[in-house]
């Protein structure tokens, strides 16, 4: 009975990490909606409304929760304070890392360099994940790897502009996913409402001085509301939700699910241009996201 529960508590976990990237995968819609504003206010907008609606939220139903995660902060040695602010802190300039260079990518690069950043992401976070957590990796998932690393070089070796902003966009991605893997004992919104208030500590200051003027078209903030509740809020609780059951590996190599859908919008919703080759590439990584959760899946199945 024991071993049911787990198994059923872990695929709650699973069904977490597979919706946050598959909600992600749809987002280039809304971005590019609002593609004649700047990047930077986009995403400057999108942090204070994400946080504004956030607050509202704790304040009006987990206020406890709130409470006791500030107690149990207090109630941390000095290095304990010391390591847990160090870690919020890092996470937040990783997350507004990754925001502006996926939304500037969509916007002014292309659909398809930033669906090759969630391509690259994983990658790094498996290994990132095994050199610095010590995830284990089981011999068919690191034959899955391998086979996503060969479809990832068959997609980049067409523009080294596009694989150098996917890099960046994966990057802080990545280490974000080991950073909240890291940062445990605290209730996850708790974890991402202080993370977006630091974000907005360099936000607020750029708003003030902006030389752009303050959008009033009712679409581009409606556009922003959007984003930031359905495309950051859900699917960033839903990924921080994830790692507290599931490794970091498993969650980053679910992100695969982000960059497929984002492919398949690119050439059908926005009709850019796609080679057979990428055709090729992506349905490889499809075969390997199925390779490495196999296990995972045939314990879902035993329930």
């Amino acid at each position: 009975m024991e071993n049911n529960n787990e198994t059923v508590s872990r695929g709650k976990y699973l069904f977490a990490a597979f919706l946050a990237p598959f909600i992600w995968g749809f987002m280039s819609i809304p971005v590019r909606w609002i593609r004649e504003y700047p990047a930077e206010d986009i995403l400057y907008f999108r942090i204070v409304t994400a946080l504004a609606a956030l607050w509202l939220y704790l304040l009006l139903f987990q206020r406890k929760t709130l409470r006791l995660d500030i107690l149990k902060f207090r109630e941390l040695s000095k290095k304990g304070k010391i390591r847990q602010t160090g870690l919020t802190v890092l996470a937040s300039l990783l997350i507004f890392g990754n925001w502006f260079t996926y939304i500037y990518a969509v916007n002014h690069i292309s659909i398809q360099s930033a669906a090759l950043a969630y391509l690259t992401c994983p990658l790094i976070t498996a290994a990132a994940a095994y050199f610095i957590l010590k995830e284990e990796l089981r011999p068919i998932q690191k034959m899955a790897l391998l086979i996503a690393f060969g479809s990832v070089c068959l997609l980049a070796k067409g523009s080294l502009h596009d694989v150098l902003w996917a890099a960046t966009i994966a990057t802080c991605y990545a280490f974000y996913l080991i950073v909240q893997r890291v940062s445990t004992g605290f209730n996850k919104l708790n974890q991402l409402v202080v993370q977006l208030t630091i974000c907005a500590l360099f936000v607020i200051p750029k708003l003030i001085y902006n030389h752009h003027e303050i959008p009033t078209d009712p679409v581009f903030w409606g556009t922003i509301i959007l984003i930031a509740v359905i495309f950051t809020i859900i699917p960033l609780f839903l990924s921080m939700y994830a790692l507290i059951g599931i490794s970091s590996t498993t969650t980053g190599v679910l992100l695969y699910i982000n960059p497929i859908i984002a492919f398949t919008l690119a050439a059908t919703y926005f009709q850019e241009p796609v080679p057979f080759i990428k055709y090729l590439a992506y349905g490889i990584i499809l075969m390997a996201i199925v390779l490495f959760n196999s296990i995972n899946f045939r314990q879902t199945r035993k329930i």
